[in-house]
């Protein structure tokens, strides 16, 4: 299949898996996704493959959305095994998808991040999509320090000297909150290569709701800095899935997620690394 289109969206989505996801919140999610209608979508939170499976079907019994995955297990040994996966309209290349070792700080009860290479149209980028630890204490925020190290000495050697290594998409749920999480992102920029676009277009907007009403932007989109022209300057936005699906914040964060999806829009008819 080879796309006509002369953009492409993606988007990133913390799904909420932590205590399982129903059926009944699974189809309701999977309207959310037909509402944005991604090319490509980076999805954390996910409990296991058969979710996975369960909303890929949903969206194509549903709502005529053909979509593939590429999924990763996470350690065996990582106490809450919550899953990152991507799922990916047919006519795009996903390949080498895996874990990133270390990532998880050196502690194997920590999630790890997921890598891959994507194709999209003539626009070819890495992806590494996150889950960060969570917590606001000093603790939670030093193994993040450890684990945003890694990744960023990662993207440091990825891109290299050359002129002509591969544009980099950071996404996921960061539990990084800018303007104090300073080191965090300090760490994960890789030598301050990535550009946190989130950080920087989505200023004074939420995408993690609490309850009493309460948010914060946890979740991150980052892009390779003056190397990604691919990206549509300003398309970057959060997607208000709980406006569009006609629900206040508390029944949303209670049916569907605690986390609004993160939306971009990319050019796939010319590769500019």
């Amino acid at each position: 299949m080879q796309f006509t289109k002369s953009t492409a969206t993606i988007a990133a989505w913390n799904l909420a898996g932590f205590n399982g996801i129903t059926d009944q919140r699974l189809e309701t999610q999977a309207l959310g996704l037909s509402l944005i209608d991604a090319e490509f979508v980076t999805l954390v939170e996910v409990p296991s493959e058969l979710d996975l499976i369960k909303l890929q079907t949903e969206l194509a019994s549903s709502y005529g959305l053909d979509y593939d995955y590429a999924f990763v297990e996470q350690n065996a040994a990582t106490s809450n095994p919550l899953n990152i996966a991507v799922l990916y309209k047919p006519g795009i290349t996903v390949t080498d998808a895996k874990l990133l070792p270390g990532s998880n700080g050196g502690d194997d009860t920590r999630r790890e991040a997921l890598t891959a290479d994507v194709k999209i149209g003539s626009f070819d980028f890495h992806l590494i999509a996150v889950h960060l630890k969570s917590g606001r204490g000093s603790a939670d925020r030093a193994l993040r320090d450890e684990q945003c190290t890694v990744i960023g000495n990662y993207i440091t050697d990825l891109r290299g000297p050359s002129d002509r290594n591969p544009d980099v998409l950071l996404m996921g749920d960061f539990n990084m909150i800018p303007g104090q999480d300073i080191s965090n992102f300090f760490h994960l920029g890789g030598d301050g290569i990535m550009d946190f676009l989130s950080s920087w277009d989505l200023q004074e907007r939420f995408s993690h709701i609490l309850q009493a009403g309460r948010a914060n932007l946890l979740d991150g989109f980052a892009i390779s800095r003056r190397y990604s022209t691919e990206y549509i300057r300003g398309s970057l936005r959060l997607f208000p899935m709980h406006w569009t699906l006609d629900m206040g914040r508390e029944r949303f964060r209670s049916d569907v997620s605690d986390h609004l999806p993160f939306v971009a829009d990319f050019r796939i008819t010319s590769d500019a690394d």
